[in-house]
């Protein structure tokens, strides 16, 4: 196994058939910081669903940004990559079958070598069926029967995977230019990762978008820029943390200043007052 790919659980199907659809293993994961698999090619279908996380995805020379519910699709045949993020990588589930009938059952969901991925379809059912099937190959079933319950389990991940990509479907139908979808991921990266020292460029780079495009877009969607986005989700997590015991220093370092001078700065540019200000300001406003 890969020394640099956390395996937390691994399920082999001791007795996989040549019939219409079989498992062939399943298993849970959470690689290190900039883990990458491919480019390389596989004889078997492998679907991997986000947990937590990010990473990317490549397939065809088109890069998916991959985040929390997010599922892609490797088809037999087909060369791959896909790498978890170096700041916060992902942590995802997969299954992998065969069978003579797997290609028909994913086309009539529109999942196909030209559209691999489903974004943001976690439905709460879909980790629990992949465990359900993981757990079939450590059950005290007979072989056959672990195979035959493990078909079942992925026929049922498909029709919620289905369900899902439908769903999303019916509620954007504008989804196909993806900008929606990329400004999303934006601040969601924003808002997670605003206790760090964020590169706007390393952010452009995970989204797969050039930097000068991608503030473009953002601008257009929020009418401020990423820059002030982040700013405005520091200074507005910074007054909250002003109304607690908290030093200067550690209210700087918390909403991603190591410099606590330089955060004062921002912040008086932000609130008019010094951090000290607006402390003494709450302290002496009158409790509502």
């Amino acid at each position: 196994m890969d020394p640099e790919h956390r395996y937390l659980s691994v399920g082999m199907n001791p007795s996989p058939s040549d019939g219409e659809l079989s498992v062939l293993f399943s298993g849970e994961g959470q690689p290190q910081p900039l883990h990458q698999m491919g480019p390389a090619i596989h004889d078997y279908y492998l679907i991997h669903t986000v947990l937590s996380g990010y990473g990317q995805f490549v397939i065809r020379d088109k890069k998916y940004n991959c985040v929390k519910g997010d599922t892609f699709v490797i088809f037999p045949g087909e060369l791959f990559f896909y790498q978890a993020d170096e700041w916060q990588p992902w942590h995802y589930i997969w299954v992998a079958f065969v069978g003579h009938g797997a290609k028909g059952l994913l086309t009539s969901l529109g999942v196909t070598p030209e559209q691999p991925f489903i974004s943001g379809c976690l439905h709460p059912k879909i980790p629990e069926i992949y465990r359900q099937l993981h757990d079939c190959f450590h059950s005290d079933y007979v072989p056959d029967l672990s195979n035959l319950e493990a078909g079942g389990w992925v026929r049922l991940l498909l029709r919620q995977l289905g369900a899902a990509k439908r769903q999303l479907e019916v509620v954007d139908p504008v989804r196909d230019n993806a900008t929606e979808h990329i400004i999303k991921q934006a601040i969601q990266f924003l808002s997670l990762q605003y206790t760090q020292s964020i590169s706007i460029e390393h952010m452009s780079n995970m989204l797969g978008y050039h930097r000068t495009h991608l503030c473009k877009l953002f601008k257009q969607s929020t009418g401020v820029s990423p820059m002030q986005y982040l700013l405005k989700i520091r200074m507005q997590r910074a007054e909250a943390l002003l109304a607690t015991s908290m030093t200067v220093d550690q209210v700087a370092s918390s909403v991603g200043y190591g410099d606590a001078l330089y955060f004062s700065r921002k912040f008086r540019k932000w609130s008019g007052q010094s951090p000290s200000e607006y402390r003494q300001t709450l302290r002496t406003s009158p409790k509502r």
